[in-house]
């Protein structure tokens, strides 16, 4: 296997180590966990600019969750760490994905349709399986309302990334 591939394999780790530190830890645990993943990201990995996808996608994750949150499409176990009306841990996730749209997905954006079905899908099924295992309540409307951001999302990714190809390219 090439070093991309290889890099690409420990990017994709990273996330799955975030996703899980944050969804069975809470904020606390995925503060640290994320924190500690986001940083090395930003050392070893990201290309110059790269932050600026993160910070986006945080400020994305605030707007799109906490907008969802604030209809009522989510009830949170209590958390001593909140970012408006979200649990950090939740917010967390969104910079967390972010690390993966150079590196991991980088393949997927040239392919539109690809990217906007696995967005409609995967999108939706990791709130899902977060919420059972962290004791969070969905109103029956947020998987639907999720699936259609993921596939926006997804759409337009593909539209601002796709140009380019193969792993670790930068933006």
């Amino acid at each position: 296997m090439t070093r991309e591939i290889w890099r690409a394999l420990a990017n994709l780790a990273g996330f799955q180590l975030g996703w899980l530190s944050c969804v069975l830890g809470g904020s606390l645990a995925g503060l640290a966990v994320a924190g500690g993943i986001l940083v090395a990201h930003l050392r070893w990995q990201a290309g110059p600019g790269e932050w600026r996808w993160l910070a986006g996608f945080a400020g994305l994750g605030l707007a799109v969750d906490g907008g969802l949150a604030l209809a009522g499409g989510f009830r949170f176990p209590a958390d001593p760490l909140t970012l408006g009306p979200l649990p950090l841990w939740l917010w967390l996730l969104w910079p967390l994905f972010a690390t993966l749209l150079h590196h991991s997905l980088a393949w997927l954006w040239r392919h539109p349709w690809l990217a906007v079905a696995g967005g409609a899908t995967s999108g939706p099924l990791s709130y899902y399986a977060g919420a059972e295992l962290a004791g969070v309540t969905l109103a029956p409307w947020l998987l639907v309302a999720e699936a259609l951001c993921w596939a926006l999302l997804c759409l337009w990714l593909s539209h601002r990334l796709g140009r380019r190809g193969g792993f670790a390219q930068r933006d």
